[in-house]
């Protein structure tokens, strides 16, 4: 998804009984918007942590039943 168009992608899943959590950011964006700090940001509130670059991060934690929250959350930055 990342080379087919420009903007801002946040992608949560859950497996197991762990969240998986996966933002990457449009190079031109990274001035507006970090991938690490959406994660950062929304980790929490699965109850994990995560990191990474300005264009590609990742994380993830332990309350699948806050998938919709972090990612709710997510919206909001992204706004």
């Amino acid at each position: 998804m990342k080379g087919q168009f420009k903007g801002v992608v946040v992608l949560g899943g859950s497996s197991n009984g762990a969240v998986s959590l996966i933002a990457t950011v449009s190079p031109e964006l990274t001035k507006h918007i970090q991938a690490g700090k959406i994660i950062q940001t929304i980790a929490p509130i699965v109850g994990g942590k995560g990191g990474g670059k300005p264009d590609n991060a990742r994380g993830g934690g332990k309350e699948v039943s806050k998938l919709d929250e972090a990612l709710a959350q997510a919206r909001k930055l992204i706004a």
